[in-house]
């Protein structure tokens, strides 16, 4: 019997990017480079787990906005289109790399990405919703929802109702997508502030996660540490991160994925081969980003990089993997020697680290839960098997925190961003004051205009836009996804508000941003605020 649990927790996210109205748009790129590289092989990571017979177990958070693109037959179509082009560079790479250091590598690509082929198309349809339900509805992974556009909760909380609707809206288009209602959610950026708990009980909410610092510097002293749950006074129970696991993996410094033998990022031939040769799989204005094929290994610091060598990456992985079980057995004999029940040690990371950024991380938590399934110390666990096992805990409310850079607001609230919010609380405030005058409204255009309000309201609200504008990054998209997007709720809202609706701008407005067909704007009134709650 094990000593003590680790929770695995992938927080799987990105925007809702989906632009119908060009050929190819260059950050639906985003979406398309995550399937190939991260989601694809995490579930192939779980399919192989399963047919060893490893015994496993690992959290993710799928974002609503996620799973909207994953089910939208647009981007489905567009994915097929990406991934062919992609096949046929890898052809011309085995041609090109013939008889160099390079070509073990461009091997791997080439079967790379036939398999991801047969995987979207013909094992899952082109919906990778359907390989996740699958390994949640056999026990090996849990599913925990987010807020419905990955809105940052402690911004937002001038208006109860948008808190309200962040947290109804996810529910709801969780149990459209995975067919059950979700026992947990990732707060958007980790981030919590005292209160947000009602607002996630109400709707069927269990547990939480919270950085390291929202446990320790709790109402109340956490007995435990982050090593148990805390309950919050309602019942609701907040997880909070491990520090040394966290160092692990994320630390710039000692992290695995810094290691001379992983493959490099940044080194593409996107952006390393003649345009006359690379021209067809870029950007068709002539752009130069990212192919996915990269050569070299990250080698060290200020030195020529060298090529790349699968064979001993993957031996990394499994040393990395073994170390990494290493470490969580000696924190566990420790934790256990001192506590009088086991200690579950919560490690949460963004997914899209694993396979993205970190090009050998699905093969990394591959080896990690064979090893950790042969090892008597420690065990894998999720948050609902240890609440079921652990159902006594200490009361206590965390504190207001983020996992952002100096663990609170900086990131999304800053001289860089703070322009957006005076406008997002006065459309929110809008689209409150206009659910609670039309509720119900059974006129159908009327209740068209007021759900692509809320969506468009909610597209705007995202961490992300204010995220991008800080780390200085693609900020001139950030900047105008979050100006459209208000724009068009304000329109909206005059539609409404003088009685005069403009079907042919409704109809562009719906076509071009279709997420959440289920919205109800009538999330946002107070009927639903403070009457309405989820009953299983």
């Amino acid at each position: 019997m094990a000593n003590g649990y680790l929770c695995l927790m992938l927080h799987a996210h990105l925007p809702f990017i989906r632009h119908p109205e060009y050929e190819s748009f260059m950050e639906e790129d985003w979406l398309f480079e995550a399937i190939i590289e991260t989601y694809i092989p995490l579930l192939k990571t779980y399919d192989t787990l399963v047919n060893e017979n490893t015994d496993f177990r690992v959290t993710m958070s799928i974002t609503p906005p996620l799973c909207e693109m994953f089910a939208d037959h647009l981007l489905q179509n567009r994915f097929v289109e990406k991934l062919t082009n992609l096949i046929e560079l890898a052809d011309k790479e085995l041609d090109r790399t013939k008889n160099t250091d390079f070509y073990a590598t461009a091997v791997m690509y080439s079967l790379k990405l036939r398999e991801c082929y047969d995987i979207f198309v013909k094992k899952y349809h082109k919906n990778l919703i359907n390989g996740f339900k699958h390994f949640q509805d056999i026990g090996k992974i849990e599913i925990v929802t987010c807020g419905a556009t990955h809105g940052f909760m402690p911004l937002m909380n001038t208006n109860k109702n948008a808190i309200n609707a962040q947290v109804e809206i996810a529910v709801n288009n969780y149990k459209k997508h995975f067919g059950r209602y979700p026992s947990g959610i990732w707060n958007a950026e980790c981030a919590y502030y005292p209160g947000l708990e009602e607002y996630l009980k109400k709707w069927g909410i269990k547990f939480f996660f919270v950085d390291t610092h929202g446990i320790l510097y709790a109402e109340k002293r956490p007995k435990y540490g982050v090593f148990a749950p805390l309950y919050c006074r309602n019942g609701v129970a907040a997880f909070g991160r491990d520090i040394e696991s966290s160092k692990q993996v994320w630390s710039a410094e000692e992290g695995y994925p810094g290691d001379a033998d992983y493959r490099e990022f940044y080194r593409d031939i996107g952006f390393d081969l003649p345009v006359d040769y690379i021209g067809p799989y870029i950007h068709s204005d002539g752009i130069r980003v990212m192919t996915g094929f990269k050569y070299f290994r990250i080698t060290g610091k200020n030195v020529e990089k060298q090529p790349y060598n699968p064979d001993w990456a993957q031996n990394k992985s499994k040393s990395h993997a073994a170390n990494f079980r290493y470490n969580r057995e000696k924190q566990v004999e420790y934790l256990s020697s001192i506590m009088d029940r086991e200690p579950i040690i919560v490690a949460p990371y963004d997914a899209e680290l694993f396979g993205h950024w970190w090009y050998e991380g699905p093969d990394f938590i591959r080896n990690l839960c064979k090893e950790v399934s042969g090892s008597g110390t420690v065990s894998m666990i999720t948050p609902s098997e240890y609440l079921i096992k652990y159902p006594v805990n200490q009361v206590s409310t965390p504190s207001m925190s983020s996992w952002g850079n100096k663990g609170y607001m900086e990131v999304w609230l800053n001289s860089g961003n703070d322009w957006i919010y005076k406008h997002l609380h006065e459309i929110a405030d809008r689209m409150v004051e206009l659910a609670n005058r039309f509720p119900n409204e059974s006129n159908e255009m009327k209740r068209r205009v007021l759900n692509q309000m809320a969506r468009e309201l909610v597209i705007a609200q995202t961490s992300c836009w204010a995220f991008i504008m800080t780390t200085n990054t693609t900020v001139e998209f950030a900047v105008k996804k979050t100006k459209t997007h208000m724009k068009r709720a304000l329109d909206l809202s005059e539609m409404m508000l003088s009685d005069s609706i403009n079907e042919d701008y409704l109809k562009e407005c719906e076509w071009r941003d279709p997420i959440f067909q289920e919205m109800d704007y009538m999330a946002y009134s107070d009927d639903h605020t403070i009457n309405h709650s989820l009953k299983k």
